[in-house]
């Protein structure tokens, strides 16, 4: 072990504000992981709300840990030193709990890695009875656990808030102290919201195609997704500060799920239903950010659908503090809004419309319209913001050549309207290929062939490169490819995700696969059956699959749906 990766650890404390410190031994150490930087893993205020469940209750101290940086890495390798926590920089294969914190599926590359540095037996089902409990959380391991099930114990299904606090509940029961390993986890499994991979046999055909799932008779045959239905029973707020983030926020949850039914969003499906704080709630906060010197970031799904977003912004704008928001929506922005974030110094507004053609909006249920853009753009050059960036997606169904012509067209005509408004500024369009998520109306689709996507990027790029302050970016197709059979993998993807992280990591993902015989093609660009057993059918979201069939046949039709309202059953989630 290097004394300099201890200091390194040690410093990173020193700049922070606001963690947990207990002495070793009066508690339960919980490791909590972050598969990616301390830069990124410190911005992700779900990181932050869990890391304060667990440090609040009286038998557990959670200490956090992530991806070292490129200098640490080469030490950490060079002196063969076990992966060590932030707060008493103790090695990970000491702590008896190891919970992953997991948003993104190109991080399940750094799950592996991280578990290798820390001394941890990769493999859950090698694992004896003193190896750690591994578990997983966070948006991916909600929509679909498959791709991890061979690395990961358990994993929370949904919202985490209360059901870490009841999975630590029995894991600390006196009775349960004296199981085995298997006892354990079968207890842990009868948790609503805990699934245990290995009660549920996956099976597959000759052609490597999943056709059953059997539950084990002792659990549940599904397990039921996990949601807060008061958020005001819990905050959501920075909890520790530090100036090395990727935002420099303190950060305010405003409200989770989105009732828009845009049929590409897991978030619009797997967070139903919407839900907001109350705005006493969030006001009380705001001392808190003007005592650490921090502009606001206000987090949710569309923060221009809070119901009381201008009088937030008043109050914020009262206290004379900066803010800044996560995502808003053109068509219920409003100039309180905007003019707050212009006083802040805000210097680019976003906007996502997705698409440029009114077909493709229509497909994807997005509601936006041209002139919604517009009257944004409109009120943000009159509070002074004068750079616009555009999230739009390619490769979305029903896509033709005519839908990228109207991106093209759509954007020029954007511009023109800036200029006309007198702003010289920028419009940056921010292109990213269509991903199908699981527990979409989109799940069943074959996702748009690469090489043609790559195609539309280049003629929008050449269209719209003589235009002066128009700029456009894209995702790599490259990550791309390996993103889309993450997301609707299963467990054979899983152990090509093992070969790959043995191979050197997701540069050897695609030989990885041929590697074992499996064709990417099958989990991309196939059309999937409605009654196909997908891999994550053995999970609740509380919808059912004929309306999500029902979703997509809407779309097929370019067919609108109107977003949640009270009392509304449509979809099951508010039985």
């Amino acid at each position: 072990m290097t004394w300099k990766l201890k200091q390194n650890l040690q410093k990173i404390l020193e700049t922070e504000q606001g963690y947990y410190l207990f002495p070793q031994g009066a508690r339960t150490p919980f490791a909590l992981l972050y598969p990616n930087s301390y830069f990124v893993g410190m911005s992700n205020l779900g990181f932050h709300i869990i890391y304060e469940q667990i440090n609040k209750r009286t038998d557990s101290a959670c200490e956090r840990f992530f991806l070292p940086d490129k200098t640490d890495l080469v030490e950490y390798e060079r002196t063969d030193t076990p992966l060590m926590s932030i707060e008493n920089q103790i090695p990970l294969y000491e702590f008896p709990l190891i919970g992953f914190a997991i948003s993104f599926e190109m991080d399940y590359f750094n799950v592996l890695k991280m578990l290798s540095m820390g001394k941890v037996e990769l493999l859950a089902e090698n694992r004896t009875e003193k190896d750690p409990i591994v578990i997983a959380g966070g948006p991916c391991s909600t929509f679909n656990p498959e791709p991890l099930s061979l690395f990961i114990d358990a994993f929370i299904i949904g919202e985490g808030e209360e059901t870490i606090n009841r999975f630590l509940d029995v894991y600390h029961q006196p009775e349960n102290k004296d199981l085995s390993r298997e006892q354990l986890l079968l207890k842990l499994a009868q948790i609503p919201g805990v699934y245990v991979p290995r009660f549920y046999e996956h099976v597959y055909d000759e052609e490597n195609k999943l056709v059953a799932i059997k539950a084990d008779s002792r659990v549940p045959a599904k397990v039921v997704r996990q949601w807060i239905h008061n958020l005001d029973d819990y905050e959501a707020k920075t909890v520790i500060t530090t100036q090395n983030t990727e935002f420099n926020l303190f950060l305010i949850e405003t409200s989770r799920g989105c009732g828009r039914h845009c049929r590409f969003c897991m978030a619009g499906y797997c967070f139903r239903k919407p839900r907001h704080r109350s705005l006493d709630k969030l006001i009380k906060l705001l001392p808190e950010a003007m005592k650490m010197n921090k502009k606001v970031g206000l987090m949710g799904p569309a923060i221009s659908d809070y119901p009381q977003i201008n009088e937030l912004c008043h109050e914020i704008r009262e206290l004379n503090m900066p803010m800044s928001v996560a995502s808003f929506r053109a068509d219920s922005v409003t100039e309180e809004l905007v003019e707050a974030l212009a006083q802040s110094g805000q210097r680019t507004l976003t906007l996502a419309p997705e698409a440029g053609s009114i077909k493709i909006r229509n497909v994807i249920n997005k509601g936006i319209e041209e002139e919604h853009l517009f009257k944004a753009i409109e009120m943000g050059i009159n509070a002074g913001v004068k750079n616009y960036r555009l999230y739009i997606m390619v490769g979305l169904p029903k896509e033709t050549q005519e839908d990228i012509d109207a991106i093209i067209d759509m954007t020029i005509r954007l511009k023109k309207y800036m200029e006309e408004l007198g702003s010289k500024g920028t419009l940056t369009l921010s292109i990213n290929p269509f991903i199908a998520k699981p527990c979409t109306p989109f799940q069943w689709l074959p996702m748009a062939d690469l090489k043609q996507t790559e195609k539309y990027f280049k003629q929008i790029k050449t269209s719209l490169k003589k235009y002066k302050n128009i700029e456009v970016q894209f995702e790599s197709t490259k990550e791309t490819y390996i993103q889309g059979v993450l997301a609707r993998g299963d467990r054979k993807v899983a152990k090509a995700l093992l070969q790959a992280h043995l191979d050197g990591g997701s540069k050897a993902f695609k030989r990885s696969l041929k590697q074992l015989g499996l064709n990417a093609d099958m989990y991309l660009y196939r059309q999937r059956d409605k009654d196909e057993v997908l891999p994550w059918d053995s999970l609740d979201m509380g919808f059912t699959k004929d309306y999500l069939w029902k979703e997509l046949d809407m779309a097929m039709q370019e067919k609108h749906t109107i977003q949640c309202f009270d009392g509304c059953k449509r979809c099951g989630v508010c039985k």
